[in-house]
């Protein structure tokens, strides 16, 4: 009888499609011990779409996802390591995720040397789509250039003409700052910049670097840092009153994973990029945050998007492709469409860069919390950079 039983489920196995009984491996890999407020709400979010691709019935004739998650520690080094061996011991089908831009560009290489695909969802570095760009690559968020372009639309309408700068010294703070400078004068010839602050990521000095700021005299400032550097530049800010008077202009403040720990210190009137969960009621969003309610008990973080998007967008890319094939899969994402809880997006083909938007407003107080208003969304393909300009900056060789 047990060697019938044997036989049986033997049987079963082998009529069964080989491609349901092997998972699609993907490695993925964050800062999870060094930027948690944005990378443990954006785990929810992968989590929970790898959940509801799997209980559609997977992808391919019904292969399951399987996610093998690395913490790169936020260094580029251990980064590397461990995509290198997600490959090699692993063999995951592809590589996603990273948080900080540096470590970004260190995977990007790694996929590159490799010939594997990576989605990058969160590095907002430009170079990772133009400069250091490769055909491996694909990123989902709005770029630090496209970020940019969305914040100064706002700050050109501003009196200001003297401008300071404050931004963490590494790659996201100097993409940042050079875009915005760009498109600020380009918009603005009359505007100049007298001041520049670059403390190292995590060490703001806030009490040297607000006096600084103040000696300089701008009129109004563009600001890059986010968690703890943010929370002790505004504490700071606002004890010595160096926003008093002065506009501020603040990539990511608007996102709850930084506007929230500010609670009642929000800074009044500053033009910021961020994600007001709470005011959204498109029918999308809505889904979205009664899904993640339902599944962790807490409200959705601008995190907890990008890690969905991220992996429906994968989920697409390998349908469109019909195999996890590296060529394969590239081609799909190239061009590739896609519903998400903000609207349509489209990868665009050129430098693969996705039309993701992104919401600009004000930051106000409503009680003891900070929140966004006067909000809009913003489009991601109507901040693209120019064809012309992304092929002056983007390896031949990656546009092919």
């Amino acid at each position: 009888m047990k060697r019938k039983l044997i036989v049986a489920v033997a049987l079963i196995l082998m009529a069964l499609p080989a491609a349901a009984q092997k998972s699609i491996l993907i490695g993925e890999i964050s800062s999870y011990s060094t930027v948690p407020a944005f990378t443990v709400p954006y785990r929810n979010g992968w989590q929970l779409a790898v959940e509801e691709i799997n209980a559609a019935g997977g992808l391919l004739d019904g292969r399951k996802i399987e996610v093998i998650s690395r913490d790169d520690a936020g260094k580029p080094d251990d980064a590397t390591r461990h995509a290198s061996e997600l490959l090699a011991s692993h063999h995951v089908e592809l590589l996603t995720g990273t948080f900080l831009s540096n470590v970004g560009l260190a995977v990007s290489d790694v996929a590159l040397r490799n010939k594997v695909l990576f989605v990058a969802a969160e590095p907002l570095s430009d170079a990772l789509v133009w400069e250091k760009g490769n055909r491996y690559t694909f990123r989902l968020r709005p770029s630090t250039y496209m970020q940019s372009a969305m914040l100064v639309e706002e700050a050109a309408k501003l009196p200001a003409k003297r401008w300071a700068t404050i931004a963490p010294n590494y790659e996201y703070g100097q993409s940042a700052v050079a875009s915005f400078k760009e498109q600020l004068k380009a918009k603005r010839p009359d505007v100049e910049f007298v001041a520049e602050q670059w403390p190292a990521l995590g060490k703001l000095e806030a009490g040297a670097t607000v006096q600084a700021l103040a000696a300089a005299k701008p009129e109004a400032i563009f600001n890059v840092t986010f968690g703890a550097d943010l929370t002790k530049f505004v504490r700071e800010g606002n004890l010595r009153g160096l926003f008093e008077g002065r506009s501020v202009v603040s990539m990511l403040t608007g996102e709850p994973e930084y506007l929230d720990p500010l609670k009642d210190e929000t800074p009044k009137g500053w033009i910021v990029t961020g994600y007001p969960w709470d005011q959204i009621t498109t029918p999308a969003h809505r889904k979205f945050v009664q899904a993640y309610r339902k599944r962790y008990d807490e409200t959705p973080r601008l995190g907890s998007v990008v890690g969905y998007t991220t992996f429906m967008a994968i989920a697409e890319a390998i349908r469109k492709a019909k195999s996890t094939d590296t060529e394969k899969m590239v081609a799909a994402f190239r061009g590739l469409n896609l519903e998400t809880v903000f609207g349509p997006i489209t990868f665009r083909a050129l430098d693969q860069q996705s039309t993701f938007g992104a919401f600009v407003g004000r930051l106000d107080l409503k009680g003891d919390r900070g929140v966004m208003v006067d909000w809009h969304y913003k489009e991601g393909r109507n901040y693209l950079p120019a064809d012309t300009m992304v092929k002056q900056r983007r390896p031949a060789e990656a546009q092919r």
